[in-house]
């Protein structure tokens, strides 16, 4: 996808700082639920979690709420605050929930941060401008047995490198002309399809998520329409593409949910011991 430049990522840690100003017993529950419900367990008392690129640190909270010793870091100061902000709100001065600033790419601060039982990396790794690099850097950090769960890009082939476009525009406008530009593509997209499917007689399919917007993992549409438009670097896989590249590298496929046109597939696998 050619160089990166240094103006050209796209600030996330600002879009979150801005997102935690929203949150919610309501947002928390969620983003607790999606946790429960694709590991399949109520609970991570005794289990070490590492959060990969923290982000708001709301995934961080829910795994700290389910009783684990939490990890978090991020490349981004202001996501390093916004975690921050959200530890001291709800677990002040707990020895059991760390943050750190660092890159995923880094390897000696990546082997820096030891092992864990449950590894989670949502959405991460495919904005970092290396992200085979940054899973096998994430992989090291699974212990044996260990789970790991990856959201990435799905790869919907031209459509995919259509979005790569539309992302590095919006960060190559300054702002305030960035978000004018965001919010207006992004709303348009929405009522796109919303007609395609009024048209198909199906509305519902695309009026449902977004009345129930807050119920994935506790976000909110004006947040994510920002984060999804402007998030860059941007790089993407197939489903199949990411189970064998896991598979060959020691962890094995437990269960996953294949995106089947935009947004991320999202896979859990477990590492095998070592003889």
């Amino acid at each position: 996808m050619g160089s990166l430049d240094a103006d050209q990522r796209f600030g996330f840690g600002a879009n979150w700082r801005d997102y935690i100003q929203t949150i919610d017993p309501t947002k928390i529950e969620n983003a607790k639920k999606r946790l429960v419900d694709f590991f399949e367990i109520d609970q991570l008392h005794g289990k070490t979690f590492l959060d990969v690129g923290s982000g708001s640190g709301l995934s961080s909270l829910a795994a700290r709420m389910m009783g684990a010793n939490v990890t978090s870091f991020d490349y981004d100061k202001n996501s390093i605050h916004a975690t921050a902000v959200i530890r001291e709100s709800y677990y002040k001065d707990d020895p059991n929930w760390k943050i750190s600033q660092g890159s995923i790419l880094d390897r000696d601060f990546v082997d820096s941060l030891g092992k864990f039982d449950v590894v989670y990396a949502w959405g991460v790794l495919h904005h970092t401008g290396a992200m085979w690099l940054a899973i096998e850097n994430t992989l090291s950090t699974v212990s044996d047995n260990g789970i790991f769960y990856i959201a990435i890009y799905n790869d919907q082939g031209a459509k995919s490198h259509f979005w790569w476009f539309i992302k590095k525009i919006y960060n190559s406008l300054p702002s305030p002309l960035n978000k004018i530009y965001g919010y207006g593509l992004g709303y348009f997209f929405q009522l796109a399809n919303i007609i395609k499917y009024t048209v198909l007689l199906k509305p519902k399919k695309a009026i449902d998520p977004l009345r129930n917007y807050k119920k994935d993992r506790g976000m909110n549409i004006k947040n994510d329409i920002i984060d999804w438009m402007g998030g860059f670097p941007f790089e993407f896989a197939s489903y199949e593409l990411l189970i064998n590249h896991m598979r060959a590298r020691g962890f094995d496929f437990i269960k996953g949910t294949k995106a089947t046109s935009l947004g991320c597939h999202e896979i859990l696998f477990r590492k095998k011991n070592k003889l």
